[in-house]
């Protein structure tokens, strides 16, 4: 595999202890091929779709590579069936009653396959690392399995069902977790939990410190009990739970940010010196600015933590098959060149 620089997660390990890496640090969380190799993509076996997504990293100069299970398949939770298209509904659900949660084919993460990442590690350049990403989060999987409007009515008729609900998502997660934590090739793991929107969270901040913040306070504690960092990527406006997510959960660093209402130059001045910030660069801005805008703001934030550390240079989410390939060059080649 060819690679502009030396992957050293270590690099990655010191923005997330929010000390300054030895040299500016990318990171991204979902890779797209079109854009960071300019080639479209592999998917004809599951082994050439990861063997591309791990090189969409590793040949731009990230020091880890994001370990999907949308594409590794070692956990899924089969979700209502929907046409394909740009958008899809959040109101489609599986799980109505208990008749149908019983149905339901609850995945077994211990049936998979793990030692494959064995073989995967060949595809790991100098001292890279897999990152653990989740096939979506306790939210993100209760509303997928119920739709959200049906939970909305739920939590108020039948809240002891829809904590059942949670459990049985949350306690397969965690052993899909503690299976990938076994191999010391994965450097760290996400917890990848959209949360929000531009207003709010999408559950009241009870609900979520009832029914979600308790199975994310054990994933974080299962990741640092195994001596790796834990990262948060939530979409929306969580500007009510911030606290909980940097002194009662624990996290190490936070990733999704949108100008309209944190730019992340806001979120490393506010929270910076208490969990590492991740990306931030607003995906609007990526997509419609030029590449000379794109590297001026990104020369800045890099300037921004420079001689504090905590901070990795990225996008606000990802980098989306809409995203300007000349516009995602211009970023990485500021953290390549130095600042």
């Amino acid at each position: 595999m060819k690679t502009i620089r030396t992957p050293d997660f270590e690099n990655l390990r010191a923005v997330l202890r929010r000390e300054e890496p030895e040299r500016p640090t990318l990171f991204e969380f979902i890779s797209t091929p079109e854009v960071m190799l300019g080639e479209p993509t592999t998917a004809d076996t599951m082994e050439a779709w990861l063997e591309q997504n791990v090189r969409c990293f590793f040949e731009n100069g990230y020091d880890c590579a994001s370990l999907p299970p949308w594409i590794t398949k070692f956990i899924e939770f089969p979700r209502a069936q929907q046409e394909d298209g740009e958008t899809r509904s959040q109101n489609v659900g599986v799980i109505r009653d208990e008749a149908s949660f019983e149905k339901y084919p609850w995945p077994n993460p211990e049936k998979s396959d793990y030692s494959q990442i064995r073989e995967w590690e060949k595809w790991l350049p100098g001292n890279g690392k897999f990152i653990g990403v989740l096939p979506s989060g306790i939210l993100e999987n209760l509303i997928d399995l119920v739709g959200y409007e049906d939970l909305c009515y739920l939590l108020a008729d039948e809240p002891a069902f829809v904590a059942r609900i949670a459990e049985a998502i949350g306690t397969r997660l965690l052993t899909y977790y503690e299976r990938l934590l076994e191999y010391d090739s994965v450097g760290a793991c996400m917890v990848n939990d959209d949360w929000g929107f531009k207003t709010s969270t999408m559950l009241s901040t009870t609900q979520m410190r009832e029914f979600i913040f308790p199975w994310h306070k054990k994933l974080v504690d299962l990741i640092h009990a195994a001596g790796r960092p834990a990262i948060l990527h939530s979409c929306g406006n969580l500007e009510t739970i911030w606290e909980d997510i940097i002194e009662d959960l624990g996290y190490d660093g936070k990733h999704s940010y949108e100008d309209i209402f944190l730019p992340v130059e806001e979120a490393y001045e506010r929270f910076g010196e208490r969990i590492a910030i991740l990306g931030g660069m607003d995906m609007d801005f990526l997509c419609r600015k030029n590449p000379a805008e794109v590297r001026e703001r990104a020369r800045n934030l890099l300037a921004l933590s420079a001689g504090k550390g905590g901070y990795a240079l990225g996008s606000g989410n990802s980098i989306a098959r809409y995203v300007p390939r000349e516009n995602f060059l211009a970023l990485r080649d500021v953290a390549l060149a130095g600042g």
